[in-house]
């Protein structure tokens, strides 16, 4: 029943006429950012002569049509905003200090996980004696400080299983 009244809100607010057809996000991401905001404030212009219509007891179709044209806002700020932030993304680059809503957002823990160069740390181990050789540059795996805290206040049970 849900679609069928889309479809029924869509076909309406087209048979009207003066609907201009729905746009899909991949036709606006083509467009530039003036043409976005030209189209925005078209949208933001017909959204108020929408409600004018409402309050003065306009036909039915005009009431469906202000649903689609605030999806229409909705639809191009998005596309707007998304562009806007990978523009400053791409001016950003690889500098050590970025804002936290340029960094990539992924999971919580894998933000906080070490990366791979701070995961392995290098100990130089000296020989024992002469006779074994030079000293070796061997890689340990590190802890977070809180894997750390937690390996040494919780450490792992040792149970002794009767026979």
């Amino acid at each position: 029943a849900l679609c069928f009244d889309r479809q029924q809100e869509r076909s309406t607010a087209e048979a009207s006429g003066a609907m201009a057809p729905v746009i899909k996000a991949h036709e606006l991401r083509s467009k530039n950012d003036a043409d976005l905001l030209k189209q925005l404030d078209e949208l933001k212009d017909e959204l108020a002569q929408l409600r004018v219509a409402k309050t003065t007891g306009g036909a039915a179709s005009k009431l469906a049509k202000i649903k689609l044209v605030r999806k229409q806002i909705a639809r191009v700020l998005t596309v707007y905003n998304q562009a806007q932030k990978a523009k400053l993304r791409e001016l950003v680059g690889n500098k050590k200090y970025v804002n936290t809503d340029l960094r990539p957002k992924k999971t919580r823990a894998i933000r906080r996980r070490l990366t791979k160069s701070q995961k392995y740390v290098r100990v130089n181990a000296q020989p024992v004696t002469e006779k074994s050789g030079k000293a070796s540059t061997k890689r340990v795996l590190r802890q977070t400080t809180g894997a750390a805290k937690r390996a040494a206040n919780f450490p792992q049970r040792v149970y002794a299983v009767k026979a």
